[in-house]
């Protein structure tokens, strides 16, 4: 393999590299056991998986460590790619530090499918949860151990971006700071084995005098957050193959301690892989021989066939009879869901994909959604329902309290998707022979309600959670309009394809605009910008749905629909990207890159 830059290689212009690229990309098809293609490009048939088998993989978080050899430094360290200075290295220094190695390992999904290879942040699918609090910088050194010469698809170069982390633009795993020990993308300046990534873990406005005292404004506060590789046309298979993990923040509001006696603190069901449990929900393609497929043909979109939670299909998870906090995350590629929780009884022994086939009958129960995002809604919502798309995170209270033991209860996703375009719609309810109203669906997890808690449930869910930030449209200097079409199959946003070198936009820093992200035809597109959280102020001119109107970061655009978003660019200079989360049509180009200018 070259060593060199492929920056400095002969370069064909970014439509052409793609138009190639749909004619070259049959090493793509093959699956993740080694040497072995699938037998068939399209809709492969698994094998018959039993459901509820397998326990759910819960774990507590990564530890760090107490030291980083070499010692990070504001500038790159030996061995390190060829990055830029890390911003106010001074004003943050880091306080703890972890290890992340990218690394090929093997993986069970299920005990009916073969074991095969993966990539996973420390060997793991999904990767470590890192739990962490405002107000303690820290280094997250990310290794890249995988084999420069891989077998089946995806790229052995990777960046991790930390979404929707307030980060500088060196840590935010743009999409052409790829690197290996030996090659690099256009964006950074040397290969090197390791990136070290500067997470201040500040609220957004820091630089802001008024919030001088709490660094920023607490207003502004992320909870759940999750990592992944963002490379250049690669996303999409680096992420299936196993390229995410879970990132989560707390502060003296949400404390991650139910028993807080802090006033200000929720006291929300608490403890990280006990009562807060991260589910992260992917579909997967299994050939006929329960290996993992990636069609990169399939540029509209790929859907599973089966659906993992916590890179395990169809699981179990018992629980106590007392209340959980559940954050949920949808690492796509390209499905949406709409999920219940039910009671129903049968096996939900289809095949685990979420066409609507399998059975997911049952009555409805309800639960509470606090967070969307990541971001604390100012109040929590009661619902039988929950819709997430790719790159979309809600966080749940689900009380267990009244179910007798024995109890067992469904996740469900009940929403029709054939294609990548986005959702057909609900399925359509059904009368039981009781003479009551049910749905059928998907069985995704299984809640058995084991035990009682060893002692008293105090943790609650308060009337008010975190507050919202004022929207002042006096603060806003322009208005940006961003149309999602398709040219020719080519993913394209105001009618142009990615370009890694060439930004579309210079919002100035310590300022405010609102970005208009327009979508056409029939095509859904959960468009998600980096580095700042915004406000949808309307959606084809009405206001947002209660659950959409606090502070995001991704904003699904449904077809022919104009969404007006509120956002502010601070505290640090650079490089950033909004793009697609339908990771397909991210990697065939809808991407914009957007640079914040003094």
């Amino acid at each position: 393999m070259s060593t060199s830059n492929p920056a400095s290689l002969p370069k064909l212009s970014r439509r052409q590299s793609l138009q190639l690229g749909a004619a070259t990309t049959a090493v793509g098809l093959l699956a993740t056991q080694e040497l072995v293609t699938p037998v068939q490009a399209k809709d492969p048939e698994p094998p018959k998986t039993t459901p509820f088998v397998v326990p759910l993989p819960v774990y507590p978080p990564k530890q760090a460590v107490g030291a980083l050899t070499p010692t990070p430094t504001e500038n790159a360290g030996p061995g390190e790619a060829g990055r830029a200075p890390h911003q106010r290295w001074a004003e943050f220094l880091p306080q703890k530090f972890y290890n992340l190695n990218v690394r090929q390992a093997q993986h069970s999904f299920h005990p009916e499918l073969p074991t095969q290879t993966v990539w996973g942040f420390d060997g793991l699918v999904p990767g470590p949860t890192i739990a962490e609090r405002y107000g303690v910088p820290n280094i997250v050194r990310i290794y890249n151990d995988l084999p420069a010469n891989t077998v089946g698809f995806g790229s052995p170069e990777i960046t991790t971006h930390l979404h929707n982390m307030h980060t500088a633009s060196e840590s935010d795993g743009f999409a052409g700071d790829y690197y290996s020990a030996t090659r690099f993308g256009p964006t950074l300046t040397a290969p090197g084995a390791y990136l070290d990534h500067h997470y201040v873990n500040a609220y957004a406005g820091f630089s802001d005098p008024r919030y001088s005292a709490t660094n920023g404004d607490p207003r502004e506060a992320l909870g759940t957050l999750w990592y992944h590789d963002h490379r250049v046309d690669f996303t999409a298979p680096n992420i299936f193959r196993g390229l995410a993990g879970m990132y989560l923040l707390f502060d003296d509001i949400d404390s991650g301690n139910e028993l807080d006696t802090n006033p200000k603190a929720l006291r929300l069901p608490s403890g990280v892989g006990k009562y807060d449990i991260p589910l992260v929900i992917d579909d997967k393609v299994f050939d006929s021989s329960g290996y993992l497929f990636f069609d990169q043909f399939a540029t509209k979109g790929i859907l599973g066939n089966k659906v993992c939670i916590n890179g395990k299909v169809q699981p179990f998870f018992k629980v106590e009879r007392r209340k959980y906090r559940f954050r949920l995350l949808d690492t796509g590629p390209s499905r949406f869901y709409e999920f219940y929780l039910t009671n129903g009884s049968n096996s939900g022994s289809g095949s685990g994909g979420s066409s609507g086939s399998g059975s997911g009958s049952g009555l409805n129960q309800s639960f509470t959604h606090i967070a969307n995002d990541g971001n604390l809604l100012p109040a929590p919502l009661s619902t039988k329902k929950l819709e997430l798309s790719p790159a979309e995170r809600a966080d749940l209270v689900i009380d267990f309290s009244s179910y007798p033991l024995g109890t067992k209860l469904y996740w469900v996703n009940r929403l029709v998707q054939i294609d990548g375009r986005g959702p057909e719609g609900p399925l359509v309810n059904t009368r039981g022979t009781d003479g009551l109203l049910t749905t059928a669906g998907t069985q995704l997890l299984r809640f058995d309600i084991d035990s009682d808690p060893p002692t008293p449930d105090l943790s609650r869910v308060p009337a008010t959670l975190r507050a919202l930030p004022p929207i002042n449209l006096a603060e806003v200097v322009r208005t940006r309009k961003w149309r999602f079409d398709r040219e020719n199959s080519v993913w394209t946003t105001n009618d142009q394809i990615f370009e890694v070198n060439k930004p579309a936009a210079f919002p100035k820093r310590g300022t405010t605009e609102i970005w208009v992200l327009q979508g056409s035809d029939d095509w859904h597109h959960p468009v998600h910008i980096h580095f700042e959280e915004g406000r949808i102020l309307s959606r084809n001119g009405k206001p947002p749905p209660p659950h959409e109107a606090g502070r995001k970061d991704v904003y699904v655009v449904h077809p022919l629909e104009e969404v007006r978003v509120f956002i502010r660019f601070r505290d640090f200079l650079g490089k950033y990207l909004m793009h697609c989360h339908n990771l397909i049509h991210e990697d065939h180009a809808m991407m914009v890159r957007w640079d914040i200018v003094p």
